[in-house]
């Protein structure tokens, strides 16, 4: 027995409805795409951001160590934090121009390794001058906001690395 009229319009009407839907997901998904189109690949946006995050996070923790112990910063860590703010804003420019500017956004992230580079001369010779500090509290607190200087050197070159690979996986 064949189906009548009435029973075809429901294959023809899921059909309709078929077409429907892929040109409403394509209409969505071209939708998503330009609302998230960004300049880099979204395994980099999140390294990126967690690498600065991880930054900033060990900065606090510096002044906090800092805070409980009781140990204001000598001059050494003055310098180590100076040069890392310094190594921050590298990468900060580092980042706004990925991109746009390749070339601009290398460069920052080859200034923010140099200035690391300077970070972890300071703390080694800060290190050094330990060995003349008489009072045992007070070298070991030091030498506690030393290494966390330290730590944060490792996430500026983590962060200007992942820079680099993300400009040259773009080429």
């Amino acid at each position: 027995m064949r189906p009548g009229p009435t029973a075809r319009k429901g294959p023809d009407r899921l059909r309709e409805a078929r077409h429907e839907s892929d040109a409403a997901r394509r209409e969505l998904l071209n939708a998503l795409r330009a609302a998230f189109v960004t300049p880099l690949e979204p395994e980099d946006a999140f390294t990126l951001s967690r690498g600065v995050d991880r930054i900033i996070g060990h900065a606090l923790d510096l002044v906090g160590e800092s805070e409980v112990m009781n140990s204001p910063p000598d001059s050494g860590v003055g310098a180590m934090a100076d040069l890392l703010a310094q190594a921050v804003r590298q990468i900060d420019d580092a980042i706004a121009h990925l991109g746009s500017d390749s070339d601009a956004a290398m460069a920052a992230a080859d200034g923010a390794l140099g200035t690391e580079r300077v970070v972890a001369q300071a703390y080694y010779q800060g290190m050094a001058g330990l060995l003349d500090v008489e009072d045992m509290r007070e070298r070991i607190s030091r030498r506690e906001l030393y290494r966390r200087c330290a730590r944060i050197g490792e996430g500026v070159v983590d962060v200007a690395e992942r820079v680099q690979y993300a400009i040259v996986k773009q080429l």
